[in-house]
């Protein structure tokens, strides 16, 4: 590991809990003028997930962050071409693996070439690939335009999920090597195309070398998260600790010292600038938001045990099975595990953090029911049976 100058910096753990909130951009006005593409970039990956319960996480966040921007413009910013973009128009974003399957912004296409050479050169993965089919689903792409993998020819052999047919393996391996894009979502299905068709031809390359591509994306981590560890940092879009370890000295991150941490850490310099300043949100969180990817990060900075229970049996099941954290006032201060019911939003389980939550539980949970059209919260439990009364108190008071 590169020899690093001593930390000149030390922060806080408040310090550092609102330049993690900035960086993710939870603190001051939210930039309505670049909206979710200028948050995508911001961020630099947005993760998605199948479960859908209020919305889908790759919806959650921007709503998170900017307010009730509808699921509909969340979706074209993503994935639809601007009106003044020349044909043949190209995406603003592409999906590929980052923190796990991520909206990335078009211009980091670039810097995912260590990854998509690493694909190239791992031993092929269990799925079968019969002979002639990875040719041949590249010329169907050729000839047709982009496709899902059912247009392909079949997404799956047999009803179970993990049987993928021949084409889905071939279009899923050309994807991990980069000669395949996703460039959208229909349906939930990832639509594919030719990189040579969706990418600008100024960004179509894999000339970076691996140095190259980690310390952008080592810096663009810490940039996302204003201050880190190495396994935060590492974590950001799943790179190795050692590969952090080979750039990190040549970043552009300054080294920090975090009351607290009793780790070594990292910070953007442009946010050791200015204090973070500004109106703190008060949302729902989905469990997939990158504010709070990182276990370990999350009890450190806020205190809060984060779990995403919805693939433990329900008997084990503490917070319920998508339990969304509520973040008020630059702090965790619960959890509300939601479904809808026509157009009532539920709160299936309520989890606070004493009587001075209740105002900011309700206040994401009323806010989030118009953001998908429901005219009411209905509370079912409440893990303090004793807040449950006043949360429906404050629950009719802000919908009268």
């Amino acid at each position: 590991m590169t020899t690093l100058p001593r930390p000149s910096t030390e922060l806080s753990a408040d310090d550092a809990r609102r330049l993690a909130l900035r960086a993710q951009g939870f603190i001051g006005a939210p930039d309505r003028r670049s909206g979710v593409r200028g948050l995508l970039r911001h961020l630099g990956a947005v993760q998605l997930d199948t479960i859908s319960v209020l919305a889908r996480s790759h919806e959650l966040i921007p709503y998170a962050r900017l307010g009730a921007v509808s699921r509909k413009t969340i979706e074209s910013a993503y994935w639809t071409p601007g009106p003044k973009a020349a044909p043949p128009a190209k995406p603003h974003a592409f999906e590929y693996w980052s923190h796990a399957a991520c909206i990335l912004p078009i211009e980091e296409w670039p810097h995912f070439a260590f990854r998509r050479r690493a694909y190239r050169n791992r031993p092929h993965w269990n799925h079968q690939l019969p002979d002639g089919t990875y040719d041949q689903v590249i010329k169907q792409l050729q000839a047709e335009g982009p496709l899902t993998a059912t247009e392909l020819g079949g997404a799956k052999r047999t009803s179970e999920w993990w049987d993928w047919s021949g084409a889905k393996v071939a279009v899923e391996r050309a994807l991990m090597h980069g000669e395949v894009v996703c460039v959208a979502r229909r349906g939930w299905k990832r639509v594919y195309d030719l990189a040579e068709r969706a990418i600008p031809d100024t960004l179509l390359h894999d000339e970076l070398d691996d140095t190259e591509c980690l310390r952008r994306l080592v810096r663009l981590a810490g940039q996302s998260l204003g201050v880190g560890t190495r396994a935060d940092i590492a974590d950001y879009h799943r790179l190795k600790g050692e590969q952090v370890d080979a750039v990190i000295a040549d970043s552009g991150l300054v080294p920090v010292t975090v009351e607290g941490w009793g780790k070594p850490a990292w910070a953007d310099p442009a946010a050791l600038e200015t204090p973070p300043r500004g109106r703190h949100r008060t949302t729902l969180l989905s469990p997939f938001d990158s504010l709070i990817w990182e276990r370990a990060r999350t009890e450190r900075i806020f205190g809060f045990t984060h779990r995403l229970e919805a693939y433990v049996p329900k008997p084990k099941r503490v917070y319920g099975y998508f339990a969304m954290p509520v973040l008020a006032g630059g702090r965790l201060v619960g959890r509300v595990d939601p479904a809808r019911d026509g157009r009532t939003l539920v709160a299936k389980q309520v989890t606070l953090d004493g009587p001075k939550a209740v105002p900011a539980i309700a206040q994401a949970l009323a806010e989030a029911a118009s953001w998908v059209d429901c005219t009411d919260v209905r509370v079912e439990r409440v893990d303090a049976p004793e807040l449950r009364e006043p949360l429906a108190r404050e629950l009719t008071r802000i919908l009268a």
